[in-house]
């Protein structure tokens, strides 16, 4: 036989109790602390936990967003080209009714006199010490019209000869002494 059960030694029993108890307090304070530490770790950790799903759910929304204003930009863009499309058709159509009144007016204007050449001629108009000459008018007529003798517009048009004046012709006028 061994030499522990022979002796009668009542320690090792006790010994055993004791380390038992010991191990059973020490897993009692080891759970409680894990206990506290998880609690103080839900503690901070989970205001942390909802700040973030607040912030994923504010990501989210504001993608939505995005993505709903980007829909919108495209669809006006599209509608702001057609509208411009739209215009163009409606500036061609009035630059062509534009023309087809010109064309009518132009049509329903008298012609002017022609030249011997058969061309239309613009009605001559008189400036300032100027005169049209008419039909059977002379520089001596003139010169009696206008109350300047015949030297002084013989003078003011050298390269006119006084013979050969024709209807519609502008010779200038001296200034009036």
């Amino acid at each position: 036989m061994d030499t522990i059960s022979r002796e009668n030694n009542s320690y090792l029993p006790v010994f055993g109790v004791i380390a038992g108890v010991l191990a059973l307090v020490l897993s009692g304070v080891a759970l409680a602390k894990i206990s506290s530490a998880k609690k103080e770790m839900a503690e901070k950790v989970d205001p942390l936990v909802l700040k973030i799903d607040e912030a994923e759910g504010q990501a989210r929304n504001a993608a939505a967003a995005a993505e709903k204003a980007s829909g919108s930009i495209n669809k006006l863009a599209t509608d702001t080209q057609a509208a411009f499309t739209q215009v163009a058709q409606e500036i061609g159509n009035i630059r062509g009714e534009i023309t087809k009144v010109q064309e009518s007016r132009a049509a329903a204007v008298k012609p002017a006199k022609a030249d011997k050449a058969g061309a239309a001629k613009e009605p001559v108009v008189a400036g300032a010490n100027e005169y049209v000459v008419k039909s059977g008018d002379t520089f001596a007529k003139i010169a009696r019209a206008s109350g300047v003798s015949i030297d002084a517009i013989s003078a003011v048009n050298p390269g006119v000869n006084s013979g050969k004046l024709h209807v519609g012709q502008k010779i200038k006028l001296p200034a009036k002494k």
